[in-house]
């Protein structure tokens, strides 16, 4: 990629749609393979999408993502209007679920949405307000630093 590509993808996110569940995580996948990125670094952002996308079925209703990919880096915003996060910290502790047990049946919602997110991208910030809605961006670098280590 030129140090001028710019990728800018949006995506509408269904509440309770389990079945359209991941196809934002799979078109930018698609995007970032026709790029040509590493598949260590297309996976990394097939992962963050999917508990993304996952997160807002679950437990928002739904929302916006969007996703801005150039030479240097992808950048992940997740936007919902829910009942947002009571307890961010205790939110990002792995196997902590406020999942109803119905979606835990369908085999979701076992608390790694979350640390998930953090693991593999290289910095994720999150602001939410109970009643209002969570955003969540995140970043994945692509250009390694001066020492070959992804920054």
């Amino acid at each position: 990629m030129s140090e001028q590509t710019r990728i800018s993808l949006e995506f509408d996110v269904e509440g309770d749609n389990f079945v359209s569940a991941g196809k934002a995580s799979e078109a930018v996948k698609g995007n970032l393979k026709m790029l040509g990125l590493p598949p260590t670094i297309i996976r990394r952002a097939a992962i963050v999408m999917y508990e993304g996308e996952i997160n807002m079925v679950i437990h928002a209703k739904g929302g916006k993502a969007y996703v801005d990919i150039t030479d240097k880096d992808i950048s992940i915003t997740l936007k919902d209007e829910g009942p947002g996060i009571e307890n961010i910290e205790l939110a990002m502790q792995e196997g902590y679920s406020t999942a109803p047990d119905a979606i835990r049946a369908l085999g979701f919602g076992a608390g790694m949405g979350l640390p998930n997110m953090k693991k593999y991208s290289d910095n994720m910030e999150i602001e939410s307000e109970v009643g209002k809605g969570t955003t969540v961006r995140m970043k994945i670098n692509i250009q390694p630093d001066s020492e070959g280590q992804q920054q």
